[in-house]
C-alpha cells in the first residue's frame, strides 16, 4: 500500500510554504490548530482532538492489511487536514474557528508493546486507560473530545466509559458500523474485562447502568454478518436499528430524525463512527478495508450528514475506529466528518446565544 510521505503530501498543498504547529517532523496539528501538551492548556477549549493509534492484532496485519497503515491514521488525518485553508465551511458560510476553540491534544500515551505481539489483557487495559486519561481531561473542562482511533476498546469503549462516568443521567449512543460489535465476550482474549472490537457495544451496555439499549441508535449493519440472538435481544430491549438497506430505502434525512431515540430521556450522547460502515460506497473502493468490506455501505455524504446532525443536536463524546487505510481521500473524509460535526455544534451555539 503506497501512501505519500509528509514531504510529498505537503508539497502538493496550497500552503506548502507555510509553517504549522508540529508534534514532530511529520505530524502537524489537526487543521493547524494550537497544540495542547497538558491539561491546563485545555481550560478555554471547546473541542479537543485526540489520537488513539492502537490496533488489536497479534500479527503484522489486521483484516489482511499491514498494521502500520492502521496505526498511521491519526497522523495521516492530521496531514490531510492541512490542505484546507481555514475552518470556513462554505456549505454553511460559517468559519468554525470563529465560534469554537479547537485544540489538538496529541496522541494518547499508548504503551508501544500494546501494539506488538500477543494480545495481552493487561496491556489492552493500559492502552485503554491512556485514552481515558486524555478524554477525561477534555470532559473535565467541559470540552468535546474527538478521538481519532482505529480499534476497540481505545477508539470506542474508552470514550463511552468516560462520558458515562461524567454524566449523572442516562447516556445515548449513536453508532455507525458494519458490525454491531455485540459478542458477549471478547473472543480474542476471553477476558470479561475487555470491551474489544467484537464486543465493545455489548460490554458498554453491560458495564454502565446509565447506558441502555432503548437509547441506542445503530446505523449501518447489513447482510448476513450477525447471529440473530443478540441483535434481536437488543431490538427487543428498545434499540433503534437502521440497516444499510434501511438507509437506502428511507433516506438519510429519515435516519437523522430517528436520532431522537438517543436523545429522549438522556443527558449526554456519545457518537461512535466505525468507518468500515462505508464499505464500497465511499470515495475509495471497498477492498481498501480488506476483510472488513461489505456491500450496501453508507456513503461519505451520509456519514458526514449524520455527524452534522449530531453537532446540531449536541454530542458529548465522539470517536472513530476502522478508518480505511492508505487513501488520502479517505483521511479527508474524516476531516470532513469532524468539521461538519463542529459546524453543527457552532450553528447550534449561535442559535442559542
Amino acid at each position: 500500500m503506497d501512501y505519500p510521505d509528509w514531504k510529498e503530501t505537503r508539497e502538493g498543498m496550497w500552503a506548502a510554504h507555510l509553517d504549522f504547529p508540529m508534534f514532530d517532523d511529520e505530524t502537524p496539528s489537526f487543521m493547524a490548530r494550537p497544540i495542547a501538551t497538558k491539561k491546563d492548556d485545555l481550560e478555554s477549549a471547546d473541542v479537543v482532538i485526540i489520537g488513539s493509534p492502537y490496533v488489536s492484532s497479534s500479527s503484522d496485519e489486521w483484516a489482511g492489511i499491514g498494521k502500520e497503515h492502521w496505526l498511521a491514521a491519526p497522523q495521516r488525518v492530521r496531514q490531510q487536514s492541512i490542505r484546507y485553508q481555514s475552518g470556513y465551511v462554505q456549505d454553511f458560510r460559517l468559519n468554525v474557528f470563529d465560534h469554537l476553540n479547537v485544540v489538538d491534544y496529541g496522541d494518547a500515551d499508548i504503551p508501544p508493546e500494546a501494539n506488538v505481539g500477543k494480545l495481552n489483557p493487561e496491556l489492552i487495559l493500559k492502552a485503554q486507560a491512556a485514552v481515558e486519561s486524555k478524554v477525561n481531561d477534555a470532559l473535565d473542562v467541559g470540552a468535546l473530545p474527538v478521538v481519532i482511533g482505529q480499534n476497540s476498546p481505545c477508539g470506542s469503549y474508552a470514550i463511552a466509559k468516560c462520558v458515562a462516568e461524567h454524566t449523572s443521567g442516562n447516556v445515548g449512543i449513536v453508532s455507525l458500523d458494519t458490525h454491531w460489535d455485540i459478542f458477549r465476550l471478547c473472543p480474542q482474549t476471553k477476558d470479561p474485562r475487555i470491551a474489544g472490537g467484537f464486543c465493545w457495544l455489548y460490554k458498554t451496555l453491560e458495564f454502565h447502568d446509565n447506558i441502555h439499549a432503548h437509547n441506542l441508535v445503530e446505523i449501518g449493519p447489513r447482510g448476513m454478518l450477525e447471529a440473530s440472538d443478540v441483535v434481536e435481544e437488543l431490538i427487543e430491549r428498545g434499540a433503534a436499528f437502521y440497516s444499510g438497506w434501511d438507509v437506502r430505502q428511507q433516506g438519510v434525512e429519515a435516519v437523522c430524525k430517528g436520532l431522537d431515540h438517543a436523545y429522549n430521556g438522556t443527558q449526554a450522547v456519545y457518537g461512535h463512527f466505525d468507518m468500515d460502515v462505508l464499505g464500497g460506497a465511499g470515495p475509495a473502493p471497498g477492498d481498501i478495508l480488506g476483510e472488513l468490506a461489505e456491500p450496501i455501505g453508507l456513503t461519505d455524504y451520509e456519514c458526514i450528514r449524520i455527524a452534522h446532525e449530531l453537532g446540531l443536536r449536541g454530542v458529548d463524546g465522539f470517536s472513530f475506529i476502522c478508518i480505511p487505510p492508505g487513501s488520502p481521500v479517505m483521511y479527508r473524509v474524516i476531516v470532513y466528518i469532524i468539521m461538519y460535526l463542529l459546524a453543527g455544534k457552532a450553528m447550534s451555539a449561535r442559535r442559542n446565544a
